[in-house]
């Protein structure tokens, strides 16, 4: 069931984006020589290597100046078109065809760099039991502004807690944090804690009346 309604999202995703995705095509080739499509190497299922597919936001070869796989705000190597993909998460939707090819699925841990995977632990590696997504639980929690070990420990709570409901919940969130562009960047510090932490913490807001006027609320 997952997967087919992997395959069916994706394909309704290519054919609604079309519009967005030529224009996008065009508009990288006209401001900058290179293909308009990315390709790089990463992880998936069970260790299994393929090429992750993305529109270009930066010039071409990139990778192998400043930063190299770093990206920061204000980064001199994106180009003006790039930084409205990105802004928009628009550069994302070629991951669309990697979830047709059966490599990604729509919810699911990012795929990593092999560099990166090479230094996992073996309890690191959970995070490869199931397919990368083009959305996960990471990413609705700080996306790329986290430091990297958080991030795994949130995707092996989300291949513990797996479940539609939950998949679900990590679409909504995506949705939101598209339309306000949050998480970006390296260096940002989002305030992540724990599921469980984040949810008695929301418990113990509502139960706290609010302050008076003039006064501040005691801090939870």
């Amino acid at each position: 069931m997952r997967r087919t309604f992997d395959v069916a999202a994706a394909a309704a995703g290519l054919v609604l984006a079309s519009p967005l995705l030529l224009a996008a095509l065009v508009a990288i080739r006209l401001e900058s020589p290179g293909s308009p499509i990315y390709r790089q190497r990463r992880v998936g299922l069970d260790g299994r290597e393929f090429d992750v597919l993305k529109l270009r936001t930066m010039i071409d070869g990139a990778e192998r100046m400043g930063r190299g796989l770093a990206v920061s705000a204000g980064d001199a190597r994106i180009t003006r078109v790039g930084r409205l993909l990105r802004r928009t998460s628009l550069d994302e939707l070629p991951n669309l065809v990697n979830v047709l090819r059966g490599e990604m699925a729509i919810v699911g841990p990012r795929p990593t760099v092999p560099s990166q995977v090479a230094q996992y632990t073996e309890r690191q590696r959970g995070r490869l039991a199931v397919r990368p997504g083009i959305t996960g639980w990471a990413q609705v929690n700080g996306r790329t502004g986290l430091p990297w070990d958080e991030r795994i420990e949130l995707d092996l709570w989300y291949v513990e807690h797996r479940s539609w409901r939950l998949d679900l919940e990590i679409l909504r969130r995506s949705l939101r944090i598209v339309l306000g562009g949050d998480g970006l960047y390296r260096g940002e510090t989002p305030a992540w804690r724990p599921p469980v932490e984040r949810r008695e913490a929301d418990e113990a807001d509502e139960r706290t009346p609010e302050a008076p006027s003039g006064e501040r609320r005691p801090e939870s």
